[in-house]
């Protein structure tokens, strides 16, 4: 067992580098990558359904303590930390961050472990764009990218850039399949993650990518607010008319028809 209630821990070792990752769950591997906060009790719960559905959850702590409850000042001091790392590349349009590679190497091995013909990989936020780069990897069958936010917005570039190389979208293009190969999430006025990066990603990837966006403007149905960011988290509502659980609902589906 582990810190973490109800899941299983083991360090894994790849790229010069360990990192505790936190299972729980039967049947298909996912991976599931924590957002900026870290890895807050939304998250978990987040994960704690995602393995209720008939999946095996691995969900690595890239930095942080896991269940740590969100904290602004906690999240600031991560943002600082996270800019001057060697591992993230937070204004790089065109460059993969290094911590991808150990994210792949621990792809393959959730897969190993499951005994799976591939598995799935759940982004969000600070790591949602890192699923853009592991889809280079032939043993990831399912990737979800929530609100990816790197590159940070800064500029018309950022805003537009997808923070993979030229090279690693080439290879990216080269082996999609028929089908939606990829889902993307976002809140239609989340600045975070900008309205120009969904545009990029339908003219990389074409009907190959599902965007979702979630009406958050001012007056929509739900009353989603305007600074909504975290779709599967943070401003998730478990009711089944809400367009947060059908996005959910639609990732499940995702899953199930890539894994299973």
């Amino acid at each position: 067992m582990s810190g973490l209630e109800g899941f299983s821990e083991f360090n894994f070792t790849a790229e010069n580098a360990t990192r505790p990752v936190y299972v729980r769950g039967e049947g298909p591997a996912v991976v599931i990558l924590h957002e900026l906060p870290g890895m807050i009790p939304e998250c978990v719960e987040f994960a704690r359904r995602i393995s209720h559905e008939g999946f095996t959850v691995f969900m690595p702590l890239l930095f942080g303590k896991p269940n740590q409850p969100l904290s602004i000042p906690q999240t600031l001091a991560f943002a600082v930390q996270i800019c001057i790392s060697r591992e993230f590349y937070c204004f790089a349009k065109h460059e993969s961050s290094p911590i991808t590679n150990w994210l792949r190497a621990l792809c393959r091995e959730a897969k190993q472990r499951c005994n799976g013909k591939g598995v799935g990989v759940i982004g969000m936020c600070l790591t949602g764009g890192f699923v853009f780069s592991l889809m280079a990897d032939d043993a990831v069958l399912a990737p979800v990218a929530s609100q990816p936010s790197l590159p940070f917005p800064i500029t018309t570039e950022h805003k537009q850039a997808l923070g993979i190389s030229h090279q690693e979208l080439a290879e990216i293009q080269a082996k999609l399949t028929p089908g939606v190969n990829l889902l993307a999430l976002r809140f239609s006025e989340d600045g975070t993650c900008p309205r120009e990066r969904f545009v990029r990603l339908r003219e990389a990837f074409g009907d190959k990518v599902e965007t979702i966006e979630i009406d958050s403007s001012p007056g929509n149905p739900h009353q989603i607010s305007s600074m909504a960011h975290a779709v599967l988290t943070v401003h998730f509502v478990d009711s089944p008319e809400h367009p947060t659980r059908q996005a959910l609902t639609r990732i499940l589906a995702f899953l199930n028809q890539k894994l299973t």
